[in-house]
Parts: structure tokens; sequence; C-alpha cells
């Protein structure tokens, strides 16, 4: 069987916020059709190697490849063509709460394809269904629940059909029956949809239910690259301590 290919390999990332280093020699392979989630201790870097990995933050050092290739070198058109093939859902959904939900998930596709109107209705339609709000549609985000605006927003970063999925802190500030209903979505895109999907989280439950492989970051020195299960027989103690505390 032909191994597969990283569809992202970083290497020897160093981040920094000004002279600080938040970030130290990071280096990983993320595979395709997998769930990896990024998770640590509070302050350990988590978020800073997501926005890092996307650009919106320069790493200092290192390489990003995207597909084979170095997104850290393109041009910003070039790597826009990359970023085209990605989705994100945000922290807080960052939904406009002036319109409704249907032209938050027109958004992406009003401004980066030449689709007809009528297309766009088709593919607004199935991306809500698919997360289960059509019937939300013309509703605005003041009017949903949190469980809601995180289904919405996810609808909207899967409108242009992404090959990864970027979701950082997905299930932040919803109880357990809702979070655990997200994880379940996110589940079912993956097998439906085949995607990769990179996730930062430091919720237990959810890395229990969803993680194929964790990042485990610590200080911002990465300790761990793994399954769940070689994470726990490890025997590193930070990592002991996060699983069985549940500190974060």
């Amino acid at each position: 069987m032909k191994a597969q290919k990283p569809v992202i390999e970083i290497r020897n990332m160093v981040a920094k916020y000004g002279t600080k280093t938040v970030l130290s020699d990071i280096s990983v392979d993320i595979y395709p059709e997998e769930i990896t989630v990024i998770l640590g201790g509070s302050g350990c870097g988590k978020t800073t190697l997501l926005k890092n990995m996307l650009r919106l933050y320069e790493p200092a050092a290192g390489s990003v490849k995207f597909w084979g290739e170095d997104v850290l070198t393109m041009e910003e058109k070039e790597f826009n063509d990359v970023l085209k093939k990605t989705g994100m859902l945000f922290q807080s959904g960052a939904l406009l709460n002036s319109i409704s939900i249907y032209e938050n998930v027109s958004i992406p596709l009003e401004m980066h394809t030449k689709l007809p109107a009528k297309i766009r209705d088709r593919i607004i339609r199935v991306k809500l269904a698919l997360v289960g709000l059509a019937e939300a549609i013309h509703m605005f985000p003041s009017e949903l629940s949190g469980g809601m605006k995180k289904r919405a927003a996810l609808a909207r970063a899967l409108a242009m059909d992404p090959e990864i999925l970027f979701c950082d802190e997905p299930s932040a500030g919803l109880d357990p029956l809702t979070s655990a209903s997200l994880d379940e979505l996110i589940l079912s895109l993956k097998k439906q949809l085949g995607m990769t999907i990179v996730i930062v989280t430091h919720e237990l439950a959810s890395i229990h239910r969803i993680a194929d492989k964790i990042i485990f970051l610590d200080a911002g020195k990465m300790l761990f690259y793994g399954t769940l299960d070689e994470a726990k027989s490890a025997g590193i103690p930070e990592i002991d301590t996060f699983f069985k505390l549940g500190q974060f």
C-alpha cells in the first residue's frame, strides 16, 4: 500500500510576538482525511500554531508547506489560491450580526467565485442542510443558540468545499450535550466529505471523541505527535497530568 503524503508539512517553525518567542522549532506532518487536534495547557501556543500555519501571523523562521508547496515564500495572490481550498471555523463563529445566516454563508461564494445566483443559492441551502440548519436559513445570528451559531459558521467554512478545515476551539462556550453534538457533526463531515481537519481545543471529552492524531504543546515546544493511545502510554509527565487532571 502506497504511503500517503502529508497535506501540511511544518519544519522548524519559530513564532514570535515582538521579541518574545512563543513557539520554538515545531516540525510536524498532517495527513489527509485525519482529524489532528492541537492541545496543551493554557498559553502553550495552540492558537499561535494555527495562526502561523495560515499566515495570519508570519512565522519568524521555518517553513510551512501545503500540498508540497511552501506557502511562506508565496506571493499574496498565489497564497490566496491555496486558502480557497481551506475553510476556517473561528472560536466565536465570527458571523456578521447585521445579515441573515443565508447571507453569511454566501460571503465566500460571492467573494471568490463568479457563480450565478441560482447555483450559489443551491450551494448555500445544501451546506445549511448538511449542518442541520435548513430551517434557520433566513434567521439572524442573534436569533440562534450558541450551538446553532457554531453550525452556521461551519456551513460558511464549508461553502467553498475545502479540502482542509481549520477549527479554533469549536466547543468553546457550549454545554456538554451541544458540544458532543458538534463533535458528531465534525466526525460525520470528515467521513462524508473526506476532509482533513485541524482543531485547536482543550476540551478533554472532545479530544477523546474526535482525535485521530494529537499535537501536544508545552511552553512553546512540541512534546508529542501521534495517536491518543500512544500519547497516554508515552510516559510524558506533562501529558499524563493534562489527561489525569484536565488541566488547561
